[in-house]
């Protein structure tokens, strides 16, 4: 019988994940890994998501892209040095300007998850200064790479 790896047990919902270290500099006077960094972590799979679906180029070409409304964390578990990190993003559902972006942030060493979170993101017009309808491209991108119709 094959051995589910870490990723297949915990993150198997999530289309884009990420891998990266835990480094030493993130640790705080606690002996754990500061809380402000588990947003980083979040960050970085929020934008090779938004990679993944083309919303930077489109930001660049047409001045319409995704801001950050609102981020949230959920620690179930500290992470320390060294260790190696899986962090998985998905889009539940959307609506016509916003959706919420899940995390989840797998540690390689607790084999398990150590933290959960969610970001709401809205499409804004940057050159207008206003939110913005998700345009058409990205909404097809996001549903599918989700593999499903929102």
């Amino acid at each position: 019988m094959r051995h589910m790896s870490i990723q297949e047990q915990h993150l198997k919902e999530y289309p884009v994940v990420i891998e990266l270290p835990v480094v030493w500099g993130e640790m705080d006077s606690f002996g754990h890994v500061n809380n402000i960094f588990y947003f980083r972590y979040f960050e970085s799979a929020r934008l090779a998501y938004f990679h993944e679906i083309g919303y930077l180029k489109f930001v660049e070409e047409h001045g319409l892209g995704p801001i950050l409304a609102s981020t949230n964390c959920v620690f179930k578990r500290a992470l320390t040095y060294p260790d190696k990190i899986y962090v998985g993003t998905r889009v539940p559902e959307m609506s016509k300007d916003r959706f919420p972006m899940h995390y989840r942030i797998v540690s390689e060493k607790l084999q398990g998850v150590a933290a959960e979170g969610e970001g709401l993101i809205v499409s804004y017009n940057y050159r207008q200064s206003q939110k913005a309808p998700i345009p058409d491209e990205i909404r097809q991108a996001i549903q599918k790479l989700e593999k499903r119709v929102f």
